[in-house]
């Protein structure tokens, strides 16, 4: 009888050290690609500003990441399905989104900014009958739609199809988050041949995480976790391989 009361007594302290030690999974979409704030590697990883951030932050939470590629258009109904967790995703803080998730503290803003063709003769104060680029419900997408009703809206899934279409000649300009358009039209290998046009464009809250809005512990750790990472040089130490300017809010 003393042999299975310590028996039994041994199991249950394996068992309770097994629950405690197991590591909990967050399952954060991501829009891919975006470079640089999330993109492929050559071997096929993700890499990107907020795929680094995103870990930090998760290594802090002291949770595993599991990173869930999502496309933009669906990533808020995605959430809301309980298909992943939260959205770390360069997803700007604004009322309309509020309504539907819960964001924590802003984490960078960065400008908006319009891309053309040098020598395109674009007048960004007359875009009437123009072909304006802008990836789908982006806050580039409302501002542009808003803002010049004259001009013919073209839509993208990813800011990579956008691209492509500018270069290809089939867009007159396009209206991209600002280190987006830096880093895949005036970064890429015809580059030289295009320019920024007009002042940059603040639009929006800067950039948070979203969450399902009964999730209140978890974004209360996500906010916790990321107050660390700014305070401690590690969000410091990953800007500073994508952006040679602060973005940090």
């Amino acid at each position: 009888m003393k042999k299975i009361g310590l028996l039994l007594a041994t199991l249950l302290v394996v068992v309770g050290c097994s629950q405690k030690d197991e590591v909990q999974t967050v399952r954060l979409a991501v829009d891919v690609p975006y470079e640089p704030f999330e993109y492929k590697a050559p071997d096929g990883s993700l890499t990107g500003f907020e795929i680094e951030l995103g870990d930090a932050v998760c290594a802090e939470m002291k949770v595993e990441c599991e990173w869930v590629i999502q496309a933009w258009d669906g990533i808020i109904p995605g959430l809301l399905a309980n298909k992943y967790d939260a959205i770390l995703s360069s997803m700007s803080i604004t009322e309309e989104r509020a309504k539907k998730v819960a964001f924590s503290n802003g984490y960078y803003n960065t400008p908006s900014a319009w891309f053309a063709k040098k020598g395109s003769g674009v007048d960004l104060n007359n875009l009437d009958g123009k072909r304006i680029g802008a990836q789908r419900g982006t806050i580039q997408d409302d501002h542009a739609t808003d803002n010049f009703p004259g001009a013919e809206m073209v839509r993208y899934g990813t800011a990579d199809e956008l691209v492509l279409d500018l270069e290809g000649g089939r867009l007159d300009v396009v209206l991209l988050d600002f280190p987006v358009g830096e880093s895949t039209i005036l970064g890429g290998d015809n580059g030289s041949e295009y320019e920024v046009l007009g002042d940059h464009l603040q639009l929006g809250d800067g950039a948070g995480v979203a969450v399902r809005p009964a999730d209140t512990e978890l974004l209360a750790k996500f906010n916790a976790a990321l107050d660390v990472v700014k305070g401690n040089g590690v969000y410091d130490d990953i800007r500073k391989k994508y952006f040679a300017y602060d973005i940090k809010i």
